[in-house]
């Protein structure tokens, strides 16, 4: 008798969301997540092809065990920040060098990890707003358009490194009222000097000025914040989001942690401006999950 007609083989995939400083892992079984491992990220910008794979090694092998898919064959979808077309060869050989057992291997961009755990199979319009913000147009399987987000000096509206950036200018230029300016030095205790230092002499200026993302969080019922930040999201729309075909009809999803920590003032800015709200979640991790699950079946 054959064993596999009544025992088929579990269908086993390996998921990556890789961002520059952390990368999430999920095994699944047949479209169930069974288990998940969280490493450093894994930039190819940032290391060579064998500094991720002593990583992968390290901390994949004993996840893969654990879940039963050490010697099994299975399928790889990694999708990561850096992973730019000529970068992907190079994220494929470090996970081929560091796993056994891969039948298929597919290596995409943070954006269609966004696009496909927002949109699903469906088509729409899928934005990052997190430390930077990114967009696109998603047929339901690829992305069809990308309007550069330019990064935050030329662009990245709407981004946590945007938004920190307006608060700093304004607390400096004393354009807010003196309570919040009050607050701000209160609560950071920063000269005008020592801003200047971190955003034009130090390292990752982007990450600094996101870094007072909870200070807007905190003070959002301030009528001025209220505005600041409604205003940075109305500018990611219009800059962005309208230069895509059908944007009046195809639902506009978001991910990452601005979009959900200020998730009601996107939604008011979002119905003001006539569009579509999609859904909005924090990582892409569970909709990646159930875009694979259904390709799979």
């Amino acid at each position: 008798m054959n064993m596999e007609l009544n025992h088929p083989r579990t269908h086993y995939q390996l998921i990556a969301d890789s961002g520059s400083t952390k990368t999430d892992w999920c095994v699944t079984a047949d479209g169930r997540p069974i288990q998940q491992v969280r490493t450093k990220g894994l930039n190819p910008f940032q290391l060579s092809e064998e500094e991720m794979a002593d990583e992968m090694c390290r901390a994949l092998r004993p996840a893969l065990q654990t879940a039963g898919a050490d010697n099994a064959p299975i399928d790889v979808y990694f999708y990561g920040a850096g992973c730019t077309t000529e970068k992907q060869p190079i994220v494929e050989r470090a996970l081929r060098r560091s796993l056994s057992g891969i039948v298929r291997c597919e290596v995409a961009s943070d954006m269609l990890a966004a696009a496909r755990s927002i949109c699903g199979h469906e088509a729409g319009i899928a934005c990052i707003l997190g430390t930077g913000s990114n967009s696109c147009a998603f047929d339901g399987e690829r992305i069809t358009h990308n309007v550069s987000p330019l990064g935050f000096i030329l662009g990245d509206e709407g981004s946590g490194a945007v938004l920190g950036r307006t608060l700093v200018g304004d607390i400096l230029k004393r354009q807010l009222p003196q309570p919040i300016i009050d607050r701000f030095e209160r609560q950071y205790r920063l000269t005008a000097a020592d801003i200047i230092d971190r955003v034009y002499r130090q390292k990752l200026p982007n990450r600094f000025l996101a870094s007072f993302a909870p200070f807007l969080a905190e003070n959002i019922g301030e009528p001025a914040i209220h505005e600041l930040v409604t205003e940075s999201f109305r500018r990611f729309l219009r800059r962005n989001v309208m230069q895509y075909a059908g944007w009046q009809q195809l639902p506009i999803g978001f991910n990452g942690s601005i979009a959900t920590v200020f998730r009601q003032q996107l939604q008011e800015v979002v119905e003001a401006e006539g569009m579509h709200l999609g859904r909005i979640i924090q990582a892409p991790m569970e909709g990646l999950v159930e875009y694979h699950a259904a390709r799979q079946a």
